[in-house]
């Protein structure tokens, strides 16, 4: 088709501004630029990939339709998002729709039994009267392995999964138990699995379900005398991922349901994951025959990641977004949020959409601000790790420097700044400061305090440096 790409978009907003309040027209639809138009195909510039999303989330429906209205029934929409990058790079990075060209995440219908199939199993997840029990998975496409960040925090844990991933029901690990704190990734993981295992086997049932709903379900089919209905779906499962497990303590007649079920799918080979926030040994509350069925498989944990792996995690996320962050930001919130991956990532999230929204270049500064609203109060103070990084990058140094046994003025003068700013800035004791500045005891810690405090008060130059970093490491 040879037809303007303005003229065309023109009549699309036309539509549009009549199917949707001003405010939001304004803000979401007033900014896009036509690019062009070739083969049915138009493409249209947005600011960022914030913005994309929020289109696909909200608008894509609409923009269809109005689309294949100007084009016809073969017409297109392609996205030319603007990325912004450190490097003041700004060429157009381009997602063409459908954004996403993931396998599908359905069940196949289960075959029922023929001596009941007069009276239908009831699938708990549907409203009842239905005839065929189509499983939806429940499954987020987001939460593959393919997202998920490898580290010496969850090695075991991710390791384990992707065996069961391939072998389902015929490795030693079922059930697989994966526990450890909020925000450490039990969820991504336990999607990763069944996602894993539906991409190679279609036709397995995968249902992962929290054991909230498993437990209200339960109440339900007591309530409606359909309790056999209710066990007899479960046991047709293949792949059963219950989450946050440890929510059936004190709840006993749940407990005992799904024991029964437990005990059906393991002897018949089917696979079984579990997620909780504690260890076997730690659940309260919970019958000990489940208890030890737990332990069957293998327990595996996931613990609080490291720098690294929490830089790695964001690195990952602003990859799949299509963006690029300065380094210093990207490590302040690594550093900054260093034991819940998940509010680690709502930072990043709110960040960019802060940036985007307001028109607003992500800086170490933005970022500071945005720190206060994902950080507890309890746990505002800046760590250890990230005064030494900041005072070795304002000095131009190597932090492994600062920790070594060098005696040089330069290093020295750094290394008691840090101890300085560690004392005052943290809640750590003496020695934990002096461990980290290689091995040194408390009394050579306060030595450098006193040291710092004697030069701020006689050396100009020397209270500018404390005034420069102590800017840089005031959280906002």
């Amino acid at each position: 088709m040879s037809a303007n790409h303005d003229a065309i978009w023109s009549s699309c907003l036309k539509v549009i501004k009549d199917n949707i309040p001003l405010q939001a027209y304004k803000t979401w639809f007033e900014p896009i630029v036509p690019v062009r138009i070739e083969n049915d195909v138009l493409t249209i510039q947005v600011p960022s990939h914030f913005f994309y999303e929020w289109l696909e989330e909200h608008y894509i429906t609409l923009l269809k339709k109005v689309i294949k209205k100007e084009l016809g029934t073969e017409g297109h929409l392609e996205y030319s998002i603007v990325m912004e990058n450190s490097a003041g790079n700004s060429n157009p990075y381009t997602v063409k729709l459908p954004a996403s060209n993931k396998k599908a995440l359905k069940n196949a219908p289960v075959n029922m039994p023929i001596n009941i199939s007069d009276n239908p199993i009831k699938n708990p997840f549907i409203i009842p009267g239905l005839k065929k029990v189509n499983v939806d998975s429940n499954l987020n496409p987001a939460y593959s392995f393919e997202n998920f960040v490898e580290g010496d925090c969850n090695r075991l844990a991710r390791s384990a999964g992707y065996a069961v991933a391939n072998k389902p029901g015929g490795t030693a690990f079922n059930p697989l138990l994966i526990y450890g704190g909020v925000g450490l990734g039990k969820t991504h993981l336990a999607h990763s699995i069944g996602i894993g295992i539906k991409n190679q086997s279609p036709n397995k049932t995968v249902l992962y379900v929290g054991s909230e709903k498993f437990a209200h379900q339960f109440i339900d089919a007591l309530k409606n005398q359909t309790t056999n209905d209710f066990i007899h779906f479960y046991q047709m499962i293949d792949v059963l991922i219950i989450d946050d497990v440890q929510f059936f303590s004190g709840k006993e007649k749940t407990q005992d349901v799904f024991f029964h079920i437990f005990n059906h799918l393991h002897q018949n080979g089917k696979q079984i994951i579990l997620t909780s926030d504690k260890p076997p040994v730690e659940m309260q509350g919970m019958e000990q025959r489940l208890l030890s069925r737990f332990k069957w498989g293998l327990s595996a944990d996931l613990s609080t990641p490291d720098l690294e792996t929490r830089i790695a995690i964001m690195e990952k996320k602003m990859y799949g977004n299509g963006i690029e962050l300065p380094r210093e930001v990207v490590e302040y919130l690594a550093y900054s949020i260093n034991t819940n991956i998940r509010e680690m990532e709502g930072a990043l999230t709110s960040l960019l959409a802060q940036a985007s929204l307001n028109k607003k270049a992500i800086t170490l500064d933005l970022a500071k601000q945005m720190i206060d609203k994902f950080v507890k109060n309890t746990a505002r103070e800046v760590s250890i790790d990230y005064i030494q990084k900041v005072v070795c990058d304002y000095f131009d140094l190597p932090i492994e420097m600062l920790k070594s046994k060098t005696r040089k003025r330069e290093v020295v003068q750094a290394r008691q700044i840090s101890m300085y700013f560690s004392k005052k800035m943290t809640k750590s004791s003496l020695a934990s400061i002096g461990a980290h500045c290689g091995g040194k005891d408390h009394a050579t810690v306060l030595h450098a305090c006193r040291t710092v405090m004697n030069l701020s008060e006689t050396d100009k130059q020397f209270r500018v440096y404390l005034e420069d970093l102590e800017k840089k490491l005031t959280i906002q």
